[in-house]
């Protein structure tokens, strides 16, 4: 018989309960309904800061129970709670009744009670929600030319505040009661460090005080500290801890903690055998946990005891890696040395400006916790020897690199703790060949999908079962990309057949092909249809233009910067007009024409090159565009000329060929309009130059780029790009993003800085070069073709009838315009 479970609450500890079951539960015993008051379902609270980065609340969401046996119920709320019918009520009017009730209610903001803290301009630090009302007033002191903020509260989310405000241009001072920041995580040496590296970054840091009153004074804010301080203020967010949300709890029946929390037994249960409470909502053992890897072990047993399992929480891993302000902190287990006898071992390398300090037991044989500053790359093999025995000496576990021993965890020591995945486990499901790599590893057993601080332990486990990571390009190739292009840049290879005849064997695929012929194109080996290069192209680069869906290609001329004169517009009207095309602005601030046929696509470039267009390069593995904002053209927060660099920037790089598309964006202020941060490369103007980011892109899994030089002049902001795009695309691998070939450097972005900022491997002066000569040989592939009787006899659909229109390809009208006939769609006017 089914069974019926309520969930109230749709956070990350809910989603994941909802999770938990309907994978264990395999014969369907239960069928479950989520009540949650917030409008929007479950997402990660825990990246919550990265909302600054783009304003896209659908990157934070998590995946959806597309499931028959889940209902979810958004914008509602329980209020009432029949233990005794087990029923209950929402200010929907649903009933609903249960079999067993799961309390996920979660916590809320503790705001300290200080005179003014509902002031306009007064803000939590909790949801999506909250963010938008930061950046509303933060948009609002903008407009008036002002730049202050106070975060209160200087613990692990009051810094992710104020590098939200950061991000938003607000200059922000953190005000911290305790008498270090982080107070919680690090000991005193670390918050030393912490602190000086995070006032190098625009903070203002205030410990051993608090706020007295907040005070309205005309649009602006005065803070009054308690150690006699005023902050003149623009806006003002509140971090200072939670509260369970344990009211509902509380009116009906259930008991609850002295200092708040529902409290539950290791089962989860609470006083009403029949209503469990998981997350920041449960007291266990008169503890709340505020940390979401605890919250995800109480789902787990839960969803064990709803099919009859005999679970107990096994013990909260307070264990934190984050990164603030561009700083690692780890922090894990016991790292204050509160158990008697225990011994400190301490690491302070200002010069290097990193801090480590293991803590062990009173005769130094077990590991019992640590804190890492500066640098936590160690974080992944040491939080799992927690107590365990110390391989070696204490110092050498957190000396300088290469000088302690190497670690190897034992089989049973847990690796992620978010998921309490075990080594075991791991390798079980590699040496099995179910998993070959780290996605391998992340699908079969969720290691490495909630914090990701596990991650590169689990790249070391793949390599200690022997798990070789082929580079081969693929089966006629032995060597992989990035070592072909420099076969190809050292001997002067300048076609498939000599390279593959060289260095390969067979003929090559469907693979090879087109990666060789990029290779080859960014070597500036002609023009990409001539001579045996144009059998190589894949079916976009064949014709110069985008395949759509019903056979009939896109044409997306090049608009630098965005920027158009009214005379080029009317030119791209007349065009879409005179051959029936459909036309769209795109997200790159271009003009994309749809439903052109191969015969037809000469006769519209020619249009357009005319016009003193040129092909926008949509169709290949190349520079995309540079978007821009109006920046000190037209607005009144730029700071730079935003505009003329974008162009700039994108003549500049025009037809650069590439392991994967490049997108660029130059913003003329910290407002961000022109989302250079979710580029490969980006630019974001400041008061004193630039600063360059890279790493960035949208797509499926976006992410967000890393800044790597700041407050740049624009000659050497553009000799960077130059040696950044080159060095990418010499040595990335094929279809490799920017964001992926960083992410799989050894060392990551800190040895790209050493790359092309440091000039480390002294090839600098040879990348610049080699940006110089594209730039010379740039030529527009659009008139390549125009110019040249051999490629333009490709452009017809019919060899064999030339001037013939495919007549397979019709369309219909649509709002004023042509778009394919779809299946069952008549060919009429709607």
């Amino acid at each position: 018989m089914t069974r019926t479970l309520v969930i109230v609450g749709h956070g990350m500890v809910g989603h994941r309960l909802v999770e938990a079951l309907r994978e264990k539960d395999v014969t369907d015993q239960w069928r479950v309904g989520v009540v949650a008051e917030e409008t929007r379902p479950a997402y990660d609270r825990v990246a919550l800061s990265s909302y600054v980065d783009n304003w896209d609340a659908n990157s934070l969401s998590l995946a959806p129970h597309d499931d028959d046996a889940v209902e979810l119920h958004l914008n509602d709320q329980v209020v009432h709670i029949d233990r005794d019918d087990k029923v209950v009520r929402t200010t929907a009017g649903r009933v609903q009744p249960y079999d067993a009730l799961v309390l996920a209610t979660g916590s809320i903001p503790f705001v300290p009670p200080v005179p003014g803290r509902d002031l306009p301009g007064c803000h939590v630090y909790r949801t999506i929600e909250d963010l938008d009302g930061i950046r509303a007033t933060v948009e609002a002191a903008h407009s008036s030319g002002r730049h202050a903020g106070m975060v209160l509260g200087g613990g692990l989310l009051g810094l992710e505040a104020a590098n939200a405000l950061r991000g938003m241009g607000i200059s922000p001072h953190v005000v911290e009661l305790g008498p270090r920041l982080m107070p919680l995580q690090v000991d005193e040496g670390g918050a030393g460090l912490l602190k000086r590296l995070v006032e190098k970054l625009d903070l203002t840091i205030h410990t051993g005080t608090s706020a007295s009153s907040i005070e309205k004074d005309g649009d602006r804010l005065i803070a009054k500290l308690s150690n006699g301080v005023e902050l003149d203020l623009d806006v003002v967010v509140f971090s200072a801890g939670i509260r369970p949300r344990d009211e509902l709890a509380r009116s009906f029946g259930l008991k609850v903690g002295e200092r708040g929390g529902i409290v539950v037994d290791q089962a989860c249960r609470t006083s009403d055998e029949n209503i469990y409470a998981i997350g920041e909502c449960a007291n266990l053992d008169g503890m709340v946990y505020g940390l979401v890897a605890p919250g995800y072990s109480m789902a787990e047993v839960v969803a064990d005891r709803l099919l009859g399992g005999e679970a107990e929480f096994p013990g909260a891993d307070m264990s934190t890696k984050l990164k603030l302000l561009g700083v690692d902190v780890a922090s894990f287990g016991d790292a204050h040395a509160k158990e008697e006898g225990a011994l400190e071992v301490v690491v302070n390398d200002a010069v290097a400006g990193t801090y480590a300090k293991v803590v062990v037991s009173d005769d130094a044989k077990t590991l019992l916790g640590g804190i890492l500053v500066g640098d936590a790359s160690k974080y992944p093999l040491l939080r799992p020897l927690v107590g365990r025995p110390v391989p070696g000496d204490p110092v050498a576990l957190i000396g300088p690199a290469g000088g302690g021993p190497e670690l190897t965890l034992p089989h049973d020591a847990q690796v992620c703790s978010c998921h309490a995945v075990t080594k075991q486990q791991i390798v079980d499901v590699v040496n099995s060949g179910e998993a070959v790599d780290v996605p391998g590893i992340k699908a079969c057993t969720k290691a490495g999908t909630g914090c990701g601080s596990c991650v590169p332990m689990l790249k070391k486990l793949l390599s200690e079962c022997g798990v070789e990571q082929s580079r081969a390009l693929c089966e006629h190739f032995d060597h992989s990309r990035a070592d072909l292009f420099e076969i190809a840049r050292s001997t002067g290879v300048t076609t498939f057949s000599e390279l593959i005849g060289k260095h390969g064997r067979g003929r090559g695929c469907d693979l090879c092909k087109p990666a060789v012929a990029s290779i080859l194109a960014s070597l500036d080996n002609g023009h990409v249809l001539g001579g045996e290069q144009a059998a190589l192209q894949d079916t976009n680069d064949h014709f110069l233009a985008n395949i759509q869906r019903n056979g009939t290609y896109s044409v997306v001329p090049r608009i630098p910067g965005g920027e158009i004169t009214p005379e080029k517009l009317i030119v791209i009207g007349e065009v879409a007009r005179d051959f029936g095309l459909y036309t769209k602005i795109t997200g790159g601030q271009r003009i994309d024409l749809f439903g052109a046929t191969v015969d037809q696509l000469p006769q519209i470039w020619a249009r357009l090159v005319d016009a003193g267009f040129e092909s926008g390069h949509a169709y290949g593995k190349a520079l995309r565009t540079v978007k821009s904002c109006v920046g000190t053209t037209w607005c009144r927060f730029g700071v730079q000329d935003s505009v003329s660099l974008a162009i700039e920037l994108e003549l500049r790089y025009r037809g650069l060929r590439s392991p994967h598309k490049l997108k660029s964006a130059v913003s003329g202020c910290a407002r961000e309009c022109a989302e250079a941060r979710g580029k490969d490369f980006g630019v974001i103007a400041t008061e004193n130059g630039w600063n360059l980011y890279v790493g960035g892109n949208g797509g499926f899994t976006p992410r967000h780029a890393e800044l790597i030089a700041s407050d740049v002049d624009t000659e050497t902001l553009i000799k960077l790009i130059d040696r950044f795009l080159m060095f990418y695309i010499r040595t990335a691998d094929r279809l490799q993003r920017t964001s992926t070939w960083i992410e799989s450097m050894e060392g990551g972005l800190d040895h790209l800085r050493s790359v092309i900022v440091d000039d480390s491997l002294g090839i600098c002066a040879d990348l610049e070069a080699a940006m110089a000569k594209h730039v010379d040989n740039y030529a527009d592939e659009w008139r390549g073709v125009l110019e040249d009787p051999e490629k333009l006899a490709r452009f017809t659909s019919f060899v064999n009838a030339p001037g013939t229109p495919d007549p397979t390809i019709s369309f219909r009208e649509e709002r004023g315009q042509n778009v394919p006939v779809l299946l069952g769609v008549p060919e009429v006017s709607r």
